[in-house]
């Protein structure tokens, strides 16, 4: 499946947003982000303002939050502003280094094979999406899915790649042309809930905490949860991309924003408990129910600084395992896993600039 980047109005509008953002000079002088998310005495910051994707509400963005709101961020040098944006505008600020860093699934690898210039950096979390359907539907598992539609919050996004992954291993054609299935895109997940519902479409394939708040309620059933699906299952769902431009330009810029996701990720492994109170009384995620998030943040297994260091091949491991997943659904052309999983993926020094 082809994914072109396409220069929307909005996507356009927020690239140049980003871009005089990204003209400031290298070093600022602001009020700093406090380790308690309150503005602190003036700061400089070595790396000056930078934007980040951390505004989409999934709990599973969790290192983002708190290295945002415990001040790991500014204390690597940056000024850090959380913004959202869709796919087709995460492309665009990557390839063009307005946006350094982003997280997301394999729905890059398609997108890096044709010419969007960015790496794979390192791994985020495990599995964060459920889909579900009414609980009196018929629907039980993939092979009840064709001819059925399937709402997601975006084309090319996250859900629409790992539904289409999930029903090619099964024989269903993912492919919007060949009419098996049926992808509607909706622009919040409440509204995938509320068509589900209505009987509009089928399934809703959800970000956490909705999908398990909806599972929750009694009213709705998981046909599929992605941190059990022998697919999928004790490998990173998401991972962190960074742009190529700033990769060659300023590597030390990428060192420091992984050591401060690492640090909020080591962090929110040892504090859960803490990391949703975080998370939830700051509003960063829409979830209250505390008990429920805290299950769903350890199901995420954030790695710590010993996990890392007890498997240190993961990443690169699981960036070549979805690249054959994605070749043998037809969604990559290269007929060389290997050496496209060692294009695609990049080692970083975290220790540079330190």
């Amino acid at each position: 499946m082809k994914n072109k980047t396409r220069l929307t109005a909005a996507a356009l509008a927020l690239a140049i947003a980003v871009s005089s953002s990204a003209c400031s000079p290298n070093t600022s002088t602001v009020g700093s982000q406090a380790a308690s998310g309150t503005p602190a005495a003036k700061t400089e910051y070595k790396y000056g303002k930078i934007d980040l994707l951390g505004k989409d509400g999934a709990l599973c963005g969790a290192p983002i939050y708190i290295a945002y709101d415990k001040g790991f961020f500014a204390e690597e040098g940056f000024d850090v502003t959380l913004i959202s944006a869709d796919t087709e505008t995460r492309k665009i600020g990557l390839n063009n280094g307005t946006i350094p860093l982003v997280n997301g699934d394999f729905q890059f690898f398609p997108s890096i094979e044709e010419g969007v210039q960015v790496k794979v950096v390192d791994g985020l979390h495990n599995g964060c999406i459920k889909f579900v359907v009414p609980k009196d539907s018929k629907i039980t598992g993939v092979n009840d899915l064709k001819g059925k539609k399937i709402a997601v919050d975006e084309i090319g996004g996250t859900p629409h790649q790992v539904a289409s992954v999930w029903l090619e291993k099964a024989g269903i054609s993912a492919k919007q042309e060949d009419g098996e299935v049926t992808f509607v895109p909706y622009t919040d997940g409440n509204l995938e809930l509320e068509a589900v519902k209505k009987g509009d479409v089928d399934v809703a394939a959800l970000w956490d905490p909705l999908g398990s708040i909806a599972e929750e309620s009694g009213d709705y059933r998981v046909i599929f949860d992605l941190s059990k699906d022998p697919t999928f299952a004790g490998k990173y769902c998401c991972f962190l991309y960074a742009s190529s431009k700033v990769l060659k330009e300023d590597p030390e810029k990428v060192s420091a924003l992984l050591r401060a996701i690492r640090k909020a990720q080591d962090w929110i492994s040892k504090n859960p408990k803490e990391a949703v109170d975080i998370i939830s009384d700051k509003k960063y995620s829409a979830i209250e129910d505390k008990e429920l998030a805290e299950k769903l943040i350890t199901s995420y297994e954030y790695p710590s600084t010993e996990n890392r260091k007890a498997n240190p091949e993961r990443v690169k491991e699981n960036v070549l395992y979805f690249v054959q997943q994605l070749k043998n659904i037809g969604y990559l052309k290269t007929n060389d896993p290997d050496a496209f999983a060692n294009q695609i993926f990049e080692e970083v020094d975290v220790t540079s600039g330190t």
